[in-house]
């Protein structure tokens, strides 16, 4: 990223924080500003993030790690990490109709790892999010090697937790992640 892109990704994600306050009260953007101009690589992932739908914003901080938690709030899971099977063995796995992609290796190249169940069900008590979609989770070894795979998505003013199998994907399932900085 040249100099002009970080600027504008910065100003993007200040004008995000600014908006939505009551995500991240008592957290000095300041602080934030500056941990980020000295993470020239943590920008990359955020900006990864901002260019496939994610809309990345500060949603807490880790006091004992001191690590601001950037997680994708857009409102329906990000629109560029959409129809995934969940990880690379279910993506083989399929003979016919394969996707782009799986969600584990799409999110390991943006650099974010998929929120686990406890994370995403956080993030909802901040807002109300994939009211219309559904994002795939962190999920149990135990599941994943009988073949399945977890996903959430909020129906009825109430988060869900499903399964299904790991090889399927579906046009509004994606995935969300989060980034430390």
């Amino acid at each position: 990223m040249n100099a002009d892109q970080r600027t504008a990704l910065i100003s993007v994600l200040h004008t995000r924080f600014e908006k939505h306050a009551n995500r991240h009260p008592g957290i000095d953007w300041a602080r934030v500003q500056a941990r980020l101009e000295s993470s020239p690589e943590k920008l990359r992932t955020l900006d990864a993030m901002e260019n496939t739908g994610g809309e990345p914003d500060v949603i807490g901080h880790d006091a004992a790690t001191d690590e601001y938690l950037f997680v994708d709030c857009s409102a329906e899971t990000p629109a560029g990490r959409r129809s995934l099977c969940f990880d690379r063995v279910a993506l083989d796995a399929r003979k016919e109709n394969k996707p782009g992609g799986s969600a584990l290796e799409q999110a390991q190249a943006i650099g974010i790892e998929l929120l686990s169940e406890a994370q995403y069900r956080e993030l909802q008590t901040l807002g109300e999010f994939d009211l219309k979609t559904s994002s795939w989770v962190q999920t149990p070894p135990a599941i994943r090697k009988l073949g399945g795979a977890l996903f959430c998505d909020r129906r009825y003013d109430t988060v869900f937790v499903y399964h299904n199998g790991a090889q399927s994907y579906y046009a509004a399932r994606g995935f969300r992640g989060m980034l430390r900085v």
